[in-house]
Order: structure tokens, then C-alpha cells, then sequence
């Protein structure tokens, strides 16, 4: 699929989706004291680095950009997504939303701290991850960090599987990290989850420090 036909289906998707999405999402961290303890990890290394802006891309409803929010970062959300964005405005005023693609970002050369991609390069095709993390790199400040979170393929190569919005993929935990050394990352921690009760897989994350 050519890179503006799955980026469309995925926003369309979500469009199509985003108060059902939303309130499946929106108190999804309260019962995942492993996945805020990755998150908080995150914006300790950002605030110890000295803070600065930091964006939330693939937010979607924004709920995880407030959390960034309240562990004092000064963050922002980028969604592909219109509907989502206008969701997100409405139930985050505070905040910032913008209407983007993860791989053409409007942020200037290093002008981030901190990026979390929360579960939104799962949607990607795995021939078009390398791009993402090239702009990943361009947007993020020397030393800035990355948290990716995601689905992993447990033992498995790279997997499709039918989320319940769009087509997506889970991962093995060893080639995201070597996707993100050939763009310059260094690894700073990696936290493994099983799945919970009502969880079908098993998730990953990886906390990376740009060179």
C-alpha cells in the first residue's frame, strides 16, 4: 500500500471511531501501574535533562498527553486524525493538539525533548518504520528521548493482526531496537508486559536517547 493510501485508511478509521476509541482508552492507565511506571520513567529523563517541549505523536483522544501533562512535562499532541484532534481540544482545552503525520512533522530541526509514540506506529507498514524514526531523529534535540510503546510479536517476525480500528502490527522487541540504532538511537531501558486479562498480547517499550 503506498505510503498516502494507508495513512488516509488509517485516518479514516479512526475518524470513524474516535468517541467509541475514546472512552475505551480513556481511564486505560489506571489499571496499568508497569505501563505509568515506563511513562514516568520517561519524563524523569526529559525533566533531568532539563525539560522542554515534548510531544505526544499518534495521541489520538489526548488522554495520554494530559498524564505527560501531569508528571510536569510541556507537552503537545499530534494526530493524524481530525476528529480525533477536535476530540482532544474539546476534552483537553489546556492543551495543545495538531493535525499531523508522524512522518513529516512541522517541528523545526531539534526542537524537541521528548517524543512518545504511544501505540501509534503500530498502524505503519514495516517497509515505511525506518522513515519515522529518521524524522523522530531530525525533530528530537541531542540527547532527547524517545518511549515507544507497542505491541510485541512474542517470538514471532513482524505480525500482522486485525486491531479493532485498522490493520496493525506487533513487533519484535530486538528489531524496533536495531530499527532505532541505525537512526541513531541509544537504548536506555526496555520493559516487557505480559498481556492483562482483557489484553490479547503482549506489550512492548523502549526508552532510546538520541545521539
Amino acid at each position: 500500500m503506498e505510503s498516502s493510501a494507508y495513512l488516509s485508511a488509517t485516518a479514516e478509521a479512526y475518524d470513524a471511531n474516535v468517541v467509541r476509541y475514546a472512552e475505551f482508552v480513556r481511564e486505560a492507565l489506571n489499571d496499568l501501574p508497569l505501563d505509568r511506571s515506563i511513562l514516568a520513567a520517561f519524563a524523569a529523563f526529559v525533566q533531568a535533562d532539563g525539560g522542554g517541549s515534548v510531544a505526544e505523536l499518534g495521541c489520538g483522544p489526548g488522554q495520554t498527553t494530559a498524564h505527560l501533562r501531569d508528571l510536569g512535562l510541556d507537552a503537545f499532541g499530534v494526530d493524524l486524525s481530525p476528529k480525533m484532534i477536535d476530540y482532544a481540544r474539546a476534552a483537553y482545552p489546556e492543551l495543545r493538539f495538531e493535525v499531523g503525520s508522524m512522518d513529516a512533522l512541522d517541528q523545526a530541526d531539534g526542537e524537541l525533548s521528548g517524543i512518545l509514540s504511544w501505540y501509534s506506529i503500530i498502524h505503519t507498514p514495516p517497509a515505511e518504520v525506518p522513515s519515522y524514526f529518521a524524522e523522530f531523529r531530525r525533530v528530537l534535540a541531542p540527547g532527547g528521548h524517545l518511549l515507544l510503546g507497542f505491541f510485541e510479536s512474542e517470538g514471532e517476525p513482524v505480525t500482522m493482526f486485525d486491531h479493532k480500528v485498522t490493520p496493525a502490527y506487533r513487533w519484535p522487541i530486538d528489531d524496533l531496537a536495531a530499527l532505532a540504532r541505525e537512526a541513531d538511537f541509544v537504548e536506555v531501558g526496555r520493559m516487557l508486559r505480559e498481556p492483562g486479562e482483557d489484553e490479547r498480547f503482549r506489550r512492548g517499550h523502549l526508552l532510546m536517547r538520541r545521539r
